[in-house]
C-alpha cells in the first residue's frame, strides 16, 4: 500500500508495512507524518523524525472514506438518544398516572424552582409546589438560599405534569409528602404547627411531625380561629405564629385538611347553668339572686338584643328570666353564654353577663346548639 520514499535520521519505517507502488507522479499524493506515530515507542524530547510516504489517490480516498467512517461510528447515536427520551417520556407518564414517588436528585435552580433529574430527562418542580418543610425551621431565609442548599440532594417528588409534545415535566414534593404522612393524620388528632401565609378567609397551617419536620400543610378556616366573632382571620394570626390545632377533617381524596385552633379552648357560649347561677335551694356565697318574676327587668342593653333574637328564622320567642350577682365581673361587655342544660320543650337558656350582673334568657327555638350559636354570634355582631 505504502512505500518509503525518503526519510530523516538514521531509521526509515519497516519496508513489510507497503506496499510497492511506482515512481511518483502527478496522481502521487504525499503526506508526513512524524515517526513517533508508526512506533509504539515515543521518541526522546527533541528527537521528532519526520518520515515522508507516498500512496496513490485512489488508496487515499478509501482510506479517507474508512476514517469518516469511523468517526461517524464514534459519535454518539443521535438515533439512539431519540429512543432513550422517549422511553423516559413514556416512563415519566407511567409514574403519573401511578401516582408512585421518585427520588429525584436535584440539578440546579432558577427563580422559578428547582430542576430534577428525571433519568435523561430534566424536569421542574415549582417552588410553590415545594414542602415547606423546608422554609418552617429558618422562615427568614430567602427562597434562594433554600434551593441552593438543595442542589445534589434528593427528593421525594410526583410527577404531575408529562407532556413530550410541550416538553414539560413537572413535580410536585407536596403530593409526594402527601401519600407518604398523611395516613399518620386522624380526625381529633392534636399537632403542633406553624402558621403559614394568612388570607381574610383563613389561614394555611403547616402541621409538625414526630421527626420535626413540617410535611402536610391543613386549612383553619375563619370560623375556626376564635370563639369571638372573626371577619378576617389576619387580625387574629400572624405567618411565622407558633399554634396548636385539632384535626376536624380529612379528605383524603381532595387532599384536604381542616384544622380548628378555637376547638382547643373552652367554648364561651357553652356553659353548665348550674357553674352561675345556682337553683333557688342551692345558693352559694359567690352569687346572690334576686327571685324569677315575669316583669323582670334586663340587664342595660339586653331587651335590643332579645329583640334582634326573635328576627332570626327558627327563633319563636324570648322571655328574660332570672337575675343574680356575681362577686367578681367575667365582662364589662354584655355577653350571652349558650348553657349546655338539655332542651325542655325546645326551650334553651341564654345567660346573659355584664360586669357583676348576670340573668337568664329563655329562649324558645327549632334550632339545635349549633344553630342558637351562630344566631347569637350574628346578632351580637348587629348590634351596637
Amino acid at each position: 500500500m505504502f512505500t518509503t520514499v525518503g526519510s530523516l535520521g538514521h531509521f526509515s519505517l519497516p519496508s513489510q508495512l507497503f506496499d510497492v507502488v511506482p515512481p511518483i507522479n502527478s496522481s502521487t499524493l504525499f503526506s508526513c507524518f512524524r515517526s513517533s506515530k508508526a512506533f509504539k515507542r515515543r521518541p526522546s524530547r527533541g528527537d521528532g523524525r519526520l518520515v515522508v510516504v507516498a500512496f496513490s489517490a485512489e488508496k487515499a480516498e478509501g482510506l479517507v472514506d474508512q476514517e469518516e467512517r469511523i468517526r461517524e461510528d464514534a459519535k454518539p447515536n443521535g438515533d439512539a438518544r431519540d429512543v432513550r427520551r422517549s422511553a423516559d417520556w413514556k416512563a415519566a407518564r407511567a409514574y403519573k398516572e401511578s401516582g408512585v414517588i421518585y427520588e429525584g436528585k436535584v440539578e440546579g435552580f432558577n427563580t422559578g424552582g428547582l430542576l430534577i433529574r428525571f433519568f435523561s430527562l430534566v424536569g421542574f418542580l415549582p417552588f410553590s409546589l415545594l414542602s415547606h418543610s423546608h422554609s418552617c425551621k429558618a422562615p427568614k431565609r430567602a427562597i434562594q438560599d433554600i434551593a441552593k442548599d438543595l442542589v445534589h440532594s434528593l427528593l421525594s417528588v410526583k410527577v404531575i405534569q408529562a407532556s413530550e409534545e410541550d416538553k414539560q415535566l413537572i413535580f410536585s414534593e407536596k403530593d409526594a409528602l402527601w401519600s407518604k404522612y398523611s395516613g399518620q393524620v386522624q380526625e381529633g388528632d392534636i399537632f403542633e404547627a406553624k402558621v403559614g401565609s394568612v388570607e381574610d378567609y383563613g389561614a394555611f397551617i403547616h402541621l409538625q411531625f414526630p421527626d420535626g419536620f413540617y410535611h402536610i400543610t391543613g386549612l383553619v378556616h375563619v370560623s375556626e380561629v376564635s370563639w369571638d366573632l372573626v371577619q378576617d382571620a389576619r387580625d387574629f394570626l400572624n405567618e411565622g405564629d407558633d399554634v396548636r390545632v385539632k384535626v376536624i377533617q380529612v379528605d383524603r381524596e381532595k387532599s384536604r385538611i381542616t384544622l380548628s385552633i378555637k376547638q382547643l379552648e373552652d367554648d364561651p357560649l357553652l356553659v353548665t347553668l348550674d357553674k352561675v347561677i345556682q337553683q333557688d335551694d342551692q345558693f352559694g356565697s359567690d352569687i346572690s339572686m334576686s327571685t324569677h318574676t315575669s316583669n323582670a327587668e334586663a340587664l342595660p342593653g339586653l331587651q335590643s338584643i332579645c329583640s334582634e333574637l326573635l328576627q332570626e328564622d327558627g327563633i319563636t320567642d324570648v322571655k328574660i328570666g332570672r337575675q343574680g350577682l356575681e362577686k367578681r365581673a367575667v365582662s364589662q361587655d354584655l355577653e350571652l353564654w349558650l348553657s349546655n342544660a338539655p332542651a325542655k320543650d325546645n326551650q334553651y337558656t341564654l345567660l346573659a353577663r355584664a360586669g357583676r350582673q348576670v340573668q337568664e334568657v329563655y329562649l324558645t327555638t327549632t334550632l339545635d346548639q349549633e344553630g342558637i350559636k351562630k344566631a347569637v354570634q350574628q346578632v351580637l355582631g348587629r348590634v351596637p
